[in-house]
């Protein structure tokens, strides 16, 4: 590597010489300019082929995904024409339509909440088309307020006053939480007399010496028969809590709590023959057959008051009967005791010649 002169050096140097080296020094200098300016160049077109690269294989991701959606949509679609405008052999059942609904209607959610992730930018924003609503008053409120940082004035004038608020309001869900009931009956006995030891009676439980109360025999039977959610189901939602409940210990449940409800069961249906007027209809459903491996046909028979159309005093309810089929002896023993007007459908056991009431109407 040549050696660098010095000052002194140069300044011995005829001047021709001084600024032949002046002119090389100032190439020099723009050439490294111009190798660095290159430089950058290349390197902000590196980075722009690897984000282009990037953005690409985002585009073909997105493109893919956006398919797979189109073609779950248009199968959604396809069930959903099936099951309304179908052969009569075609057509789903309600429950299954339902279900169906909700597929559809989650996945539209979900493309619209996606399309609107990728619109934020935008200054403008579309009002959003869900059905809100109004929420109920009778549900609690809970207010949390918040406050600005500092309400001091930033012109120096001094703390500043509240002229208004703006109060938004969102559905919210405390999670069911599993408690223990400890119940403590203390004894008590005299310290100078053997007259014996006092303590309060044991309060009376539904199932006497059982580990529920009623309230959580009430959830399990609303879950099982209200929410359609099989005994099993709920057992796996007691492990998640850390409580193991077998299946046939919730069915425990059930049965005893079928045995004390009967009584109102039949009080109800009491009350609802003395009306002047009543709906009645069967349906079909199947029931197991112990030993057989299989199924079998059962009805459920609904006996039903709601005088609401015609602004009726009495209240609306109604009563099930099971039967092991959907002869017209199984009315007359349900209709032991009516004597008013029954409104049923054509169905033929309805008629029978010994019935004490007057049918009216049909329901399709």
């Amino acid at each position: 590597m040549p050696e660098t002169l010095t000052a002194s050096e140069l300044a011995g140097l005829p001047p021709k010489v001084r600024a032949v080296l002046a002119a090389q020094a100032e190439l020099i200098e723009a050439r490294a300019e111009q190798i660095a300016a290159h430089e950058q160049k290349a390197a902000a077109a590196e980075k722009k082929a690897a984000a282009a690269e990037e953005s690409a294989a985002a585009i073909a991701d997105e493109i893919g995904e956006i398919k797979a959606r189109n073609e779950r949509l248009e199968y959604l679609v396809k069930e959903l024409r099936r099951a309304l405008y179908g052969k009569k052999s075609e057509r789903l059942d309600p429950d299954q339509l339902d279900l169906l609904l909700e597929d559809l209607e989650t996945a539209v959610a979900q493309a619209e909440e996606e399309s609107e992730a990728r619109s934020r930018g935008r200054s403008a924003r579309e009002p959003s088309r869900r059905n809100i609503g109004r929420l109920p008053d009778h549900l609690e409120r809970i207010e949390r307020v918040i406050e600005p940082e500092s309400l001091q004035c930033p012109c120096g004038c001094g703390e500043m006053v509240r002229i208004g608020e703006d109060r938004t309001e969102r559905l919210d869900c405390v999670p069911a939480k599993l408690r223990v009931i400890v119940t403590v009956r203390p004894k008590y006995a005299c310290r100078t007399c053997e007259a014996g030891v006092t303590q309060a009676p044991a309060p009376a439980h539904l199932i006497e010496s059982g580990l529920p109360t009623e309230a959580l025999i009430a959830q399990v039977l609303v879950s099982k028969y209200g929410d359609h959610l099989p005994l099993y189901r709920q057992a796996q939602i007691f492990a998640r809590s850390g409580v193991q409940l077998d299946r046939s210990t919730l069915a425990g449940w059930s049965g005893a709590a079928g045995y004390h409800l009967a009584p109102l069961v039949r009080r109800l249906a009491e009350i609802l023959k003395t009306s002047g007027h009543l709906f009645m209809d069967e349906t079909r459903c199947p029931v197991l057959d112990p030993g057989q491996g299989r199924t079998k046909s059962g009805y459920l028979w609904a006996l039903a008051r709601d005088e609401r159309g015609w602004g009726g005093t009495g209240p609306p309810g109604v009563v099930y009967f099971y039967a092991d089929g959907r002869g017209g002896k199984h009315a007359e023993a349900f209709l032991n005791g009516f004597t008013g007007t029954l409104q049923v459908d054509a169905y033929a056991g309805y008629c029978s010649p010994s019935a004490t009431v007057r049918q009216i109407g049909q329901i399709a």
